[in-house]
């Protein structure tokens, strides 16, 4: 099956590409079209869906569209839904690596380094015909940056188990315990079951 992925991230393309293979998915700039979808859900479930669907009215064919973030269980969740925008001035987002240091200056004095990455995932496959999944990601903040793989707040996600944190970790063993990979794997299960 041919999806548009609502998104313009390449990243997130190159991962779900590896979850579901069999599939031909794009990003909306692929196919000529521009796709840039405010995010004013207050939850992972009302963003993923809003930009599925406002993705759907525009192409009219099978859509994926994803929302995620990091939990952080002393920040009151923060950053949440906002983990891409985070330490944002005047609109203007952070490069990846100038947020993680916001995000680790804010833990400043913080014992209880505990988090989770959270992904939801919304298929539409017609107007009236859409699936949701959402899954998470356990782990914990660490005080400095190590690893190169993954984007995002990857280098400063650790994995207890692991001894690692996710910017360590190859990227087949990242996409089979990791949020999106997780919600992913359940897309790619529904899928089986639809065809």
């Amino acid at each position: 099956m041919e999806i548009i992925l609502a998104s313009g991230n390449r990243h997130k393309l190159f991962e779900l590409k590896e979850i579901l293979k069999g599939h031909t998915l794009l990003l909306p700039k692929d196919i000529g079209i521009s796709f840039d979808f405010e995010e004013t859900g207050s939850t992972f479930l009302e963003n993923s869906q809003g930009k599925a669907f406002d993705l759907f009215n525009k192409v009219n064919r099978p859509v994926l569209a994803d929302d995620s973030g990091l939990s952080v269980a002393t920040l009151n969740g923060e950053p949440g839904i906002y983990s891409a925008r985070y330490g944002s001035v005047n609109g203007v987002e952070l490069e990846a690596p100038v947020r993680n240091l916001y995000l680790l200056d804010k833990l400043q004095g913080k014992t209880d380094l505990n988090a989770e990455f959270i992904c939801c995932m919304t298929l539409v496959l017609d107007k009236n015909r859409f699936f949701a999944v959402q899954e998470s990601f356990k782990g914990e903040i660490t005080r400095e940056s190590t690893g190169i793989n993954g984007f995002g707040y990857d280098p400063i996600f650790f994995l207890p188990e692991y001894g690692k944190t996710v910017a360590e970790l190859p990227e087949k063993e990242k996409n089979t315990i990791s949020h999106r990979g997780k919600a992913g794997y359940r897309i790619a299960k529904l899928l089986e079951k639809l065809e």
